[in-house]
């Protein structure tokens, strides 16, 4: 669904315009409800920094229960009062003791150091390109607490163990005890499985074997080369080659979740879970194939609740087909175009777009400065739609003119899609 030109000035103007800072509560809530945002489909939510003065400040959070690395920001460390220590290309602090959320202090002794990104702009305050967020609440820390992530109301309720009243249907949960990561029983074409739930990532990967499997079986289950719209997430020059497929239907837990779209499990991430001796994944489902659900999670009895709370269909593959890549600079690249039908989907080479251009404006709407879930928003719309596309090569502007294109649709959908053929 694409943003309008006033509401995407509001939400840039919500990510840039600092808060004030303010006393930090003497005694914090044993729980507490907060808005969240979807960006991009990741739960971003505000988070209030200790500062050595007494006060606070305000900052945006991402909520991710699929890695277990506290990371934040140069700038945030530096508020907190941390010393960052850098040592092979790779800078670090000790964590400090806790944040707030809402009014609730939430503890972070649970790990003891924070990764921060070296960062090139000028006030330190990017944590990964794309993103608003300078600080990410890791596994580690939310499986101290009851969790309700609530993606219809778009809401996240955190309490002590035992505050919160969860409903739903339940799953049981394997929880790591050293990283917090969450697995889940599943099943495909009638095998069991074991499934990553993470709500940090937008969208769900399966492992390259089990992928590969169910393309052999299914040739006719939509599928295509390119991480577009959801599946683009940083915009790494391998995601111009990532596969996708829509499968038709998988158990996840008590859910069957049916049309989801999944990834081959790139290589370097095969290769981490195959150093981690507690898990066994065959893929992970993303926040993108949760989006109707109130997801709760009772860490305490390794219990997970599953609410229903809409049954729309998100058209997140209705996009223009670019793979795009957020750098440090705030500026965005095209690092490729997906292909349609065998051939690429939007306008290439020559007049067309190339590797390498910078994606300058959409629609006259400027996109410097903008996160990966503004920029979609932008690139998002009904089939057939037209977007203008101003582009920076070699010092000279360009404008594009790209459809927006119905991807990991039926082979039949995409066939009546095709220009009829002329009468003679």
């Amino acid at each position: 669904m694409r943003l309008s030109v006033a509401l995407i000035s509001f939400c840039l103007l919500a990510v840039m315009v600092p808060a004030q800072s303010t006393p930090i509560p003497s005694s914090g809530s044993k729980s507490v409800v907060v808005p969240i945002t979807l960006d991009h489909n990741r739960v971003i939510i505000d988070v209030y920094l200790p500062l050595p003065d007494g006060s606070t400040k305000r900052i945006r959070g991402w909520v991710d229960t699929g890695d277990p690395e506290l990371r934040m920001s140069e700038r945030a460390a530096k508020l907190m009062g941390l010393t960052i220590a850098c040592e092979a290309g790779s800078c670090f602090a000790h964590a400090p003791r806790e944040v707030l959320i809402g009014d609730m202090k939430i503890s972070l002794a649970a790990v003891e150091e924070a990764k921060i990104p070296q960062s090139p702009d000028t006030d330190g305050s990017l944590m990964d390109p794309g993103m608003s967020a300078e600080i990410k609440i890791p596994s580690t820390i939310l499986r101290k607490y009851d969790v309700l992530i609530n993606f219809p109301d778009r809401e996240l309720s955190l309490g002590q163990p035992g505050t919160m009243k969860f409903k739903g249907v339940t799953s049981n949960m394997l929880v790591d005890p050293d990283t917090g990561l969450i697995q889940i029983p599943g099943k495909l074409e009638n095998k069991n499985c074991m499934l990553l739930l993470d709500v940090g990532t937008p969208v769900s990967f399966l492992s390259g074997e089990l992928f590969s499997g169910l393309a052999t079986a299914h040739p006719d289950w939509p599928h295509m080369t390119g991480a577009v719209g959801p599946a683009n997430m940083w915009g790494g020059t391998d995601e111009t080659k990532w596969q996708l497929m829509r499968i038709e239907r998988l158990q996840f837990g008590p859910l069957y979740l049916t049309d989801v779209p999944v990834i081959a499990w790139p290589e370097p991430w095969k290769r981490l879970f195959e150093l981690h001796e507690k898990l066994s994944p065959a893929g992970m489902i993303g926040s993108g194939a949760l989006i109707n659900y109130r997801i709760g999670l009772d860490y305490k009895h390794s219990t997970a609740y599953f609410d229903l709370g809409s049954t729309f269909k998100f058209p997140d593959y209705d996009v223009v087909g670019l793979i795009v890549r957020p750098d440090p600079d705030s500026h965005y690249m095209i690092v490729g175009v997906a292909d349609l039908n065998g051939e690429p989907s939007v306008p290439s080479g020559g007049e067309g777009v190339e590797p390498g251009d910078q994606l300058v404006a959409v629609d006259g709407i400027p996109v410097a400065d903008s996160t990966m879930g503004q920029v979609w928003s932008l690139l998002e719309g009904s089939p057939g739609q037209q977007r203008q596309l101003k582009l920076q090569r070699d010092g000279k502007q360009i404008t594009v003119m790209a459809k927006v294109q119905h991807f990991l649709a039926e082979p039949e959908e995409n066939h009546s899609k095709q220009p009829a053929a002329k009468k003679k």
